[in-house]
């Protein structure tokens, strides 16, 4: 078990078929929750999608195209386990529409993996990425996570060789975060686990940060790293405010100021569909809109705020950017957009720090 996970998981393989089934119910019956039905990205995850045989994630994506637009459908992802990539399943995923693959591989160290409790080893993380690119695969990202604290440095450092080495085009690098409700949060409060301290996390993040980007990686968000024109189209929606429609046991969806979410229970998705629900207000909106920009290279626009939420709201923003920039917790930079304001790239692990000082004004 995955000692560090707090998303949706289940292992009651018995429910899967009327999980399927209530899945095409839910979207057959949410199909309207979206202001317009033009499609241009789908994502399987959240979970271990790669449980799903290819030919259900195929009737999935059949029955959505009956009930959106999905004429300008760019990208289809799914995340898979590197232990379920066997060449069956490859070959069975390549008969698919899915044209982008993501690897939960987290490490390239077996003794990280094992303490992390994670299924597959780094030989076999290696050869799941060999066997979809062989497959034909050309856009795959893969999971990495620093700050284990019982693993020092150099581990870190030969896992990051080991990825840039792998040929991929994009590499999700998030720092371990231990939640109460998992096995690392108990061990935590038990004291047979420790956090690293903030200077390490500085350090590894640095690491992360400048291997990557001087191998050609922007770095486009906080987690994110991607080879030019390999961004993940399908997050990036979430963080510029898309609409999007979740479908499945612990999904979330939003749109028209509504975020919503349903069930997490498989036994009770699997029975009927049930929501909970909160309409954002427009300082709600401004608030997610300032942390999730901060959170990218691009950062915030003023003149998007000023069209969205006001002249008022735009002076403000501007005047408690000021400070920052002359600290460098902030720069600013203008294109035909007008002016904008970001963290810097390498402070990106510290934008917590910045995005609650807008939060107070």
């Amino acid at each position: 078990m995955c000692g560090y996970c707090d998303f949706y998981r289940s292992v009651k393989l018995r429910h899967i078929p009327d999980v399927i089934r209530m899945m095409h119910t839910e979207l057959e019956r949410e199909s309207g929750w979206l202001s317009e039905r033009r499609v241009r990205t789908i994502y399987f995850g959240g979970g271990t999608p790669s449980l799903l045989a290819p030919s259900e994630i195929q009737r999935l994506i059949d029955h959505a195209r009956t009930l959106f637009d999905c004429s300008g459908l760019e990208e289809i992802t799914i995340e898979v386990n590197p232990d379920d990539v066997t060449e069956a399943y490859v070959e069975q995923l390549r008969a698919t529409d899915v044209n982008r693959v993501s690897l939960g591989v987290q490490s390239l160290d077996d003794e990280v993996l094992r303490f992390m409790g994670r299924r597959h080893s780094a030989a076999q993380a290696v050869e799941a990425v060999g066997r979809l690119q062989r497959a034909g695969y050309d856009n795959l990202s893969v999971d990495l996570i620093f700050g284990v604290e019982p693993f020092g440095e150099e581990s870190l450092r030969r896992t990051i060789e080991g990825f840039l080495s792998l040929g991929v085009q994009h590499i999700s690098a998030y720092h371990l975060t231990i939640e109460p409700d998992t096995r690392f949060g108990r061990l935590l409060s038990q004291g047979a686990l420790r956090e690293v301290d903030d200077e390490r996390s500085e350090r590894e993040y640095r690491a992360v940060h400048d291997a990557l980007t001087a191998a050609g990686f922007d770095h486009y968000e906080v987690s994110n790293y991607a080879l030019d024109g390999r961004r993940s189209r399908h997050n990036s929606s979430y963080w510029t405010g898309d609409e999007y429609l979740g479908i499945g046991p612990g999904a979330h969806s939003f749109a028209r100021g509504m975020r919503r979410w349903s069930e997490q229970s498989v036994e009770e998705y699997a029975e009927r569909v049930e929501y909970g629900s909160e309409v954002l207000t427009e300082r709600d909106r401004l608030n997610e809109y300032v942390m999730v920009s901060l959170r990218r290279a691009e950062g915030i626009s003023v003149e998007y705020v000023r069209q969205t939420w006001g002249a008022e709201a735009a002076e403000t923003i501007v005047e408690t950017a000021q400070n920052m920039l002359r600290s460098g917790w902030l720069q600013s930079h203008s294109d035909e957009a007008g002016e904008w304001f970001a963290v810097p790239a390498e402070r990106f692990l510290v934008s917590d720090a910045v995005i609650s000082t807008f939060f107070e004004v």
